[in-house]
C-alpha cells in the first residue's frame, strides 16, 4: 500500500495572557525544559513525516535556536509566523504545505499528548477523513442565555471536551479554511479546526478517545497540575 504523507501542525503562536506571564505560555519550564520541547518531542517520536512549527512574531529565530536545534527535532521542516487569531495560525500553516494526504493541527501548549493517541488519530483519519480526540465530560453542561440563565442541560453521556490533535484529510480542511475566508465565515467566534469543516463543508466528524491528562497549559493552576503529569509520564 503507498505510503500516506502525514504533516503535524503544530501551534505555538499564543501569548500568555491567561497565564498572567509575560512569558508566552508554550516556553514556560517545566523540569528544566520549555513546555514546548514536550510536545515537540511526542510528535518526533510518532510516525507523522514532518512538522510545521506556528510561533508568535518575532520568535522565529529563537525557536529554530533555542529548541528546534538545541535538541535536535528533524522533523521540524518549517518555522514560521502565526496570525492574530488561531485559526489565522493555522491557515498559515495549512498554506506552508508543500503536500500532505492527512494534517494533524495540534496545540503547542498540550505537552502531554501520548504516542498512543497520536497513533489512534492517524488510525482514524485514515478511516473517516475528519476526527478531533476528546474526552467524555466528567461534569455536568448546563447552556445558558445572555442573562446566565440555564435554557438547557445536555445529556452529559453525549458530551465531550475536546483537544488536539484534530486531524482532517489535507483536501478537506485546506478546503474548508479557504471556503472560510471566501464566504466570510470568519466571523464565527471559531474555537476549533473540526468547527471550520463542520459549518463550511457539513462534513462529519469523528471524536476519538483521547486521556484526561492531555490538558492545555493555559493558567498557572494547569502549571501545578502540569508538573504532577509531568512527573509521572517522564
Amino acid at each position: 500500500m503507498k505510503h500516506k504523507k502525514i504533516v503535524a501542525i503544530i501551534l505555538a503562536a499564543g501569548t500568555g495572557r491567561r497565564m498572567q506571564s509575560n512569558i508566552p505560555k508554550q516556553y514556560l519550564i517545566l523540569q528544566d525544559r520549555p513546555i514546548l520541547y514536550y510536545t515537540l518531542k511526542t510528535f518526533e517520536e510518532c510516525n507523522v513525516d514532518e512538522i510545521i512549527l506556528v510561533v508568535g512574531n518575532d520568535e522565529i529565530e529563537y525557536c529554530r535556536k533555542e529548541i528546534v536545534e538545541k535538541f535536535s527535532f528533524k522533523k521540524v521542516k518549517k518555522i514560521l509566523e502565526g496570525g492574530s487569531e488561531r485559526y489565522l495560525s493555522v491557515f498559515n500553516g495549512l498554506n506552508a504545505i508543500d503536500y500532505a494526504d492527512y494534517v494533524l493541527i495540534h496545540d503547542g501548549a498540550r505537552p502531554f499528548i501520548s504516542l498512543e493517541v497520536i497513533k489512534r488519530t492517524i488510525e482514524e483519519v485514515a478511516a473517516y477523513n475528519a476526527c478531533v480526540v476528546g474526552v467524555p465530560s466528567k461534569d455536568t453542561v448546563k447552556i445558558v442565555n445572555e442573562e446566565g440563565i440555564v435554557t438547557e442541560t445536555p445529556d452529559r453521556d453525549r458530551v465531550w471536551s475536546v483537544q488536539t490533535p484534530q486531524a482532517f484529510s489535507y483536501e478537506i480542511i485546506k478546503k474548508a479554511y479557504e471556503v472560510l475566508f471566501k464566504s466570510k465565515h470568519e466571523n464565527l467566534k471559531i474555537t476549533d479546526d473540526a468547527m471550520v469543516v463542520e459549518h463550511t463543508l457539513n462534513v462529519p466528524v469523528k471524536l476519538v478517545m483521547g486521556e484526561y491528562t492531555n490538558i492545555k497549559i493555559t493558567t498557572p493552576d494547569d502549571l501545578i497540575i502540569g508538573q504532577s503529569i509531568l512527573s509521572r509520564m517522564w
